[in-house]
C-alpha cells in the first residue's frame, strides 16, 4: 500500500504561526514518550512491570493535546495517553514507581499504569470502564462554566468506549447545557480485537454529533498521526469554547502499532495493517519532515535522546531504589475517607424547639440552609428545578437560588454522578437527587468504582451527597419500592445515612453536606408525608455514625432503621415486654459499640429491616454481633426481613411481603427461646 492509500494523508505538519523553536519543542515532547515506552516494554520483559498498554503509533494526540491547552486546564485521558502526562511535566520516578506500585507514585501501590490523576498537573485519571471519564468532564466543565473561567476541559474515549452509554448520557448532558469541553475520540479502528465495522454502523464517529446538536463545524476529523495537525485543532477548539462555551467534538484518526495491551498481541489484525500504518508513524514522520525542511539537525535529534535516555535511567533507578510499599492494616483503612472537619453547626443536642415538621419538610429546609451556607453547592436531578422534584422537595428553591444552581437533567443517571464528582474535582459540593433509589441501578457503576474509590485511589475527595428516596408501603410495585441501601453496603469508600425522624433528616443531610467524603442519603418515600416531629429551625448538625437510643428496654434488644423503626415501636406497645429499640440512622459506618452496649444488656437481639432477609444489611450485623458480644446472648439472633421476591403492587401481597408482618411473631419466639 502506498502512502497516498490513507484518506487523510500524507502527513500535512502544517506549521502555520508556529516558530522553529516551537516545532522542536513539540519534539522533544513528542519524543519522550515514544523512548519511555520502548524502555517500558524491555521492562515488562524482565517482569519489573506487571502490564502496559502501549500509545506507539497515537504519540501524536496525547503530545499534541496538552501543549495546546494551558497547564491549569484539566485533561481526562485514557489508557494511551502516557504522552499527556509527561508533557504535563508529571517526574519520571513518580511516573515509574506508579508503574512499579511503589509508594512514590500517585495510588500508594493501589492501582496500576494510568489509573490515578494529579490535581496539581490538571489531570483525572481513567477506571477500566472507560465510559465514566466523560460524566465527570462534564461536571469539570461546568464548574468552569459557573465560575466564568473562561477555560476548556478535554476528554478521551476510543472507539470502544464511545459504544458505551456513558457516551451518549455524557455527551448528551454536554450539548443540553453548552459545557466547554473537548470531547477527543481516538479512533485507532479497533475495541480491542474487535474492528469498528462491528462498533458502529455510522462512517465517522463526526457522524453522531449532530444527534445530540452539535453543529457539523463542531464535530471535526483531525490527522491524529500529525502533531501539528493534533496541536491546531485542539487550541483552536479550546480558543473558540472559552469565549463561546459549548462541546466540540474531535476525531483522532490514528491507529495503535501494539495489541490492547501487550498481552493481548496483534494476531487479530489483517496481514500487512501494522506495516501499511507503520509509513506514517507519527514519530519517524515528523522527525524526517524537521530534518527536511531544515528546523531538526542530526546532532541536535541525538543530543535530545540522550538527554531523555538519561532522564529516563535516571527516573527507573530512583524508582528501582524505593522500598516495597509497607502494608498496613490502618493506613490501608484510614484512606478510604477524606478527613472530615469538625463541624461547623452546633450538635442537635444543643438547639431545642417546639415546631413541628413532617420529614420532607424537614429534608427541604436543611438542603435550603445548606444552599444558603455554600454557595459552590449544586443541586442536580430529574425535574428537580421548576417543577420541585417529584416529591416537592426543592420547590421554590429556583426562585431562591437560581437555575445555575438548581438543575433539571436530563434522565442520564451516570452522567450525572459523574458530574458529580466533576463538580468535587473542580472545588464545589453537588447534591443529585435519585429521582427514586430503584433508578440508582443506572448509575451504580460511577458510585461503586469511581465515588468510593477516588479517594483510596489517589487522594481526591468526592464532596457529593446522593439523595435517595427509597421503600414500599406506597403501592409503588417492583420498580418504585425496592430497598436498595444493601447493594451499596458491601462497598468501601462509601457513607450511608437512613434516617427515620424528621429532626435527625435535617441533622444528617446538613452534616452529610459538610462531609468531603460520598454519601448516600436515603429517605423513606412513605414517612415524607405520614411522619412529623419537633425540628429546630436554625442549623444543626447530627453526627454521622453514631446510632440514637429510641427507648430502654431489658428483655429485647431490636436493632433498626428507616420505617422499622416505627414498626419496632409499635410492636414494642403492644408486647409486654421490655423492649430496647437501637435506630441505626448511619449504615455505614455503622455504630456497633452501642449495639453491643445494649445486646449486653438485654441479652437478646432481634435486627429488622424492610429490605429482603436473604444479603440483607441484618446478616452482616447478625454476623458481628455473634463475633463480638455471643458471651451476651441468651439466645440466637434473630433477623425479620422483606420476603426473598421482588416487591409486589397488590396492597394484600405488599402486606405480606413487609417484615412487620412477621415481627410481632419473631419477638415472641425470641423472647421465649
Amino acid at each position: 500500500m502506498a502512502l497516498t492509500d490513507f484518506p487523510h494523508n500524507p502527513l500535512l505538519f502544517d506549521r502555520r504561526d508556529l516558530t522553529d523553536e516551537d516545532i522542536r519543542h513539540l519534539y522533544n515532547q513528542l519524543l519522550l514518550p515514544r523512548m519511555i515506552e520502548e524502555k517500558m516494554l524491555s521492562q515488562l520483559r524482565q517482569g519489573k512491570i506487571s502490564k502496559w498498554f502501549s500509545g506507539m503509533g497515537q504519540e501524536a494526540i496525547s503530545v499534541g493535546t496538552a501543549a495546546a491547552l494551558e497547564p491549569d486546564e484539566f485533561i481526562l485521558p485514557m489508557h494511551r495517553n502516557l504522552g499527556i502526562f509527561t508533557t504535563r511535566g508529571i517526574g519520571l520516578d513518580r511516573l515509574f514507581a506508579q508503574f512499579q506500585g511503589k509508594a512514590l507514585g500517585f495510588t500508594k501501590g493501589r492501582d496500576r499504569s494510568f489509573h490515578f490523576g494529579s490535581k496539581e498537573h490538571h489531570i483525572v485519571g481513567m477506571i477500566s470502564h472507560l465510559g465514566p471519564q466523560l460524566g465527570i468532564a462534564d461536571g469539570i466543565a461546568l464548574a468552569q462554566k459557573l465560575d466564568q473561567s473562561q477555560k476548556a476541559t478535554m476528554v478521551f474515549t476510543g472507539d470502544g468506549g464511545a459504544s458505551e452509554g456513558d457516551f451518549h448520557e455524557a455527551v448528551n448532558v454536554a450539548a443540553v447545557w453548552q459545557l466547554p469541553v473537548i470531547i477527543g475520540i481516538e479512533n485507532n479502528a479497533w475495541g480491542l480485537s474487535t474492528p469498528s465495522r462491528e462498533q458502529f454502523r455510522c462512517e465517522h464517529f463526526t457522524d453522531k454529533a449532530i444527534g445530540y446538536g452539535i453543529p457539523p463545524e463542531d464535530a471535526l476529523q483531525v490527522d491524529g498521526n500529525d502533531v501539528l495537525a493534533v496541536y491546531h485543532a485542539v487550541k483552536s477548539a479550546a480558543e473558540s469554547i472559552r469565549k463561546n462555551p459549548r462541546p466540540i467534538l474531535l476525531e483522532f484518526k490514528t491507529f495503535r502499532m501494539r495489541g490492547h495491551e501487550e498481552a493481548s498481541g496483534t494476531k487479530y489484525y489483517p496481514e500487512g495493517l501494522i506495516e501499511h500504518w507503520s509509513q506514517i508513524d507519527p514519530v519517524e514522520q515528523f522527525t524526517q519532515w524537521g530534518l527536511d525542511s531544515g528546523v531538526f539537525q542530526d546532532d541536535w535529534i541525538e543530543e535530545i535522546r540522550t538527554a531523555h535516555s538519561q532522564s529516563i535511567l535516571s527516573g527507573l533507578e530512583e524508582a528501582a531504589n524505593q522500598p516495597p510499599i509497607e502494608a498496613s492494616v490502618d493506613v490501608e483503612l484510614a484512606d478510604r475517607f477524606a478527613p472530615v472537619p469538625n463541624s461547623q453547626l452546633p450538635d442537635a443536642s444543643a438547639v431545642h424547639s417546639e415546631r413541628e415538621l413532617r420529614l420532607i419538610d424537614a429534608i427541604s429546609e436543611g438542603l435550603s440552609q445548606a444552599m444558603e451556607a455554600y454557595p459552590d453547592l449544586v443541586l442536580m436531578g430529574q425535574d428537580i428545578a421548576e417543577y420541585g422534584g417529584v416529591f416537592k422537595v426543592t420547590e421554590g428553591f429556583v426562585e431562591r437560588f437560581g437555575n445555575d444552581r438548581v438543575r433539571n437533567t436530563p434522565l442520564c443517571e451516570s452522567a450525572i454522578v459523574g458530574a458529580a464528582l466533576g463538580l468535587s474535582i473542580a472545588n464545589k459540593k453537588a447534591m443529585m437527587e435519585m429521582q427514586f433509589s430503584d433508578f440508582v441501578t443506572v448509575g451504580f457503576n460511577q458510585i461503586v468504582n469511581n465515588l468510593a474509590k477516588i479517594h483510596w485511589r489517589w487522594g481526591q475527595n468526592a464532596d457529593v451527597v446522593v439523595r435517595m428516596p427509597t421503600g414500599g408501603n406506597v403501592g409503588a410495585g417492583p420498580f418504585h419500592s425496592q430497598s436498595t441501601e444493601a447493594w451499596f453496603f458491601h462497598v468501601p469508600g462509601l457513607k450511608i445515612v437512613y434516617p427515620s425522624t424528621p429532626s435527625d433528616a435535617k441533622g444528617l443531610l446538613l452534616r452529610a453536606l459538610e462531609d468531603p467524603n460520598p454519601v448516600l442519603f436515603f429517605e423513606h418515600k412513605f414517612l415524607y408525608r405520614s411522619l412529623s416531629g419537633v425540628v429546630p429551625e436554625e442549623p444543626y448538625s447530627t453526627e454521622i455514625g453514631k446510632a440514637r437510643l429510641v427507648q430502654k428496654g431489658d428483655d429485647l434488644t431490636i436493632v433498626t432503621y428507616g420505617l422499622g423503626v416505627h414498626w419496632a415501636e409499635e410492636a414494642a406497645k403492644a408486647s409486654e415486654a421490655s423492649i430496647e429499640i437501637i435506630d441505626l440512622r448511619t449504615l455505614l459506618p455503622w455504630d456497633e459499640e452501642t449495639v453491643s452496649q445494649s445486646v449486653a444488656k438485654t441479652n437478646r437481639v432481634l435486627v429488622l429491616h424492610e429490605d429482603t432477609i436473604t444479603g440483607g444489611i441484618g446478616a452482616e450485623i447478625s454476623a458481628r454481633i455473634q463475633e463480638m458480644a455471643w458471651h451476651h446472648l441468651d439466645a440466637p439472633v434473630r433477623r425479620v426481613g422483606g420476603l426473598d421476591t421482588a416487591f409486589p403492587f397488590a396492597e394484600n401481597l405488599e402486606r405480606q411481603f413487609l417484615a412487620n408482618a412477621r415481627l410481632a411473631e419473631a419477638i415472641r419466639k425470641l423472647l421465649n427461646e
